[in-house]
């Protein structure tokens, strides 16, 4: 199964990657902050209207991340969305926890919101037949491309990058420090990845759409970009140099390109490999 070469990503050295694994919350910059697994990204951000959650992880992670939540003094009823990348069981299994302890409305891009309702992959996701099924999500309803969910101070964009899943988004708003303001960019998975048997040579129509999204992600304001498997990025290794130079390490403004390109190439790669 090709899933299983995606299901460990390289991380700094000695740091776990361990979907389910605890992690310590951490701020990244201005009001966001991480609250994920070691190993699968979600991130909070905070306003004093109430907060807004990307991503709830695995079905064991959204522990984590409700206690992550809780660590950094914040409540979980005050967590009014939770904005979803995609629904695989990785990134939408804590999901219906989180929202349960929460009360928040779950919002992703239209051709999820079935799979987060079932916790059930269609057909049409090139990992249908090897992807676990996770709790079904209620409160979910769909997020237009372009649209800006909004809490109090808080903006935040959704972006439409299907490909990897139907219904893909990544998210995007603004976190300020010291008088800064940065584009902080929660990019949805890019990766071109199936069961066995699966060629996207067949499917020109999901070429399509993963190729629009590259351009999508790659053309963004993007000041930090996280993605949803945090060693994709090396987030880790932001982490460490936050440690001397501040919050500031997180901040690369080719970050969005950077796993962009990545995502390319690794889909033309396996385009080139049908080939043979």
């Amino acid at each position: 199964m090709v899933l299983a070469a995606f299901a460990s990503v390289a991380g700094a050295a000695g740091h776990s990657d361990d979907w389910n694994g605890a992690q310590k919350p951490f701020k990244i910059y201005g009001n966001t902050y991480y609250v994920g697994t070691a190993g699968i990204s979600a991130v909070l951000i905070a306003s004093p209207t109430g907060l807004i959650l990307v991503d709830g992880a695995t079905e064991k992670g959204g522990l984590v991340v409700a206690d992550n939540i809780r660590a950094l003094g914040y409540k979980l009823k005050d967590v009014k969305y939770i904005l979803s990348s995609h629904a695989h069981h990785d990134h939408a299994g804590g999901i219906a926890l989180l929202q349960k302890l929460s009360g928040a409305s779950v919002l992703a891009g239209a051709g999820n919101v079935e799979t987060l309702r079932t916790g059930l992959a269609p057909k049409e996701d090139p990992q249908f037949g090897t992807l676990d099924q996770f709790p079904g999500v209620a409160k979910v309803r769909a997020a237009a491309d372009g649209e800006v969910v909004k809490l109090g101070s808080l903006a935040v964009t959704a972006h439409s990058t299907p490909g990897h899943t139907p219904g893909g988004t990544t998210w995007s708003w603004q976190s300020c420090e010291a008088g800064q303001c940065k584009t902080v960019v929660f990019a949805d998975s890019l990766t071109a990845i199936s069961a066995d048997g699966y060629r996207f040579t067949d499917h020109p129509e999901l070429v399509a759409q993963f190729r629009s999204s590259f351009a999508a992600v790659e053309g963004m304001a993007c000041d930090i970009a996280i993605a949803a498997h945090p060693g994709v990025n090396d987030l880790w290794g932001s982490q460490e140099r936050a440690a001397k130079e501040g919050n500031v390490a997180y901040i690369n403004t080719d970050g969005c390109k950077s796993i962009v390109k990545a995502a390319r190439e690794r889909l033309d790669t396996r385009l080139a490999s049908e080939k043979r």
